[in-house]
């Protein structure tokens, strides 16, 4: 059985212009993003070894990258690039991925939306 310890980031933040309206695309909105990365820790524990397990510190950034990068009209695609972004680390076998919307143009008081999607490499 192949062991999948969990390294979770939560509450990471950006500024986007995603949306289907246009003053989502123009204004942009805040958008947070919570992480949570399945992979093997066993290697990098056991030599403590940073190079054998995943930079979270990267990991970060990079989806910061995509949050703040090309626009899409849905944030299940922001989800799904996201999560492709994740599993271009090797040792990341499986991502689990919310997008949050707090500013969504809902007309109804709310607290989030979310989307949450789950991809692994199988």
């Amino acid at each position: 059985m192949v062991q999948v310890d969990r390294v979770a980031l939560r509450g990471l933040r950006a500024r986007g212009h995603h949306g289907v309206l246009p003053h989502e695309r123009e204004e942009g909105q805040d958008f947070v993003v919570d992480l949570v990365l399945g992979l093997d820790t066993r290697p990098a524990a056991a030599d403590d070894d940073l190079g054998k397990t995943v930079h979270y510190g990267v990991v970060a950034e990079e989806v910061m990258d995509v949050v703040r990068g090309e626009p899409v009209d849905l944030i299940e695609t922001l989800a799904e690039r996201i999560a492709d972004r994740c599993l271009e680390h090797d040792v990341v076998r499986e991502v689990e991925v919310v997008v949050h919307k707090p500013q969504a143009p809902i007309t109804v008081p709310f607290d989030d939306v979310t989307i949450t999607i789950t991809r692994s490499r199988v």
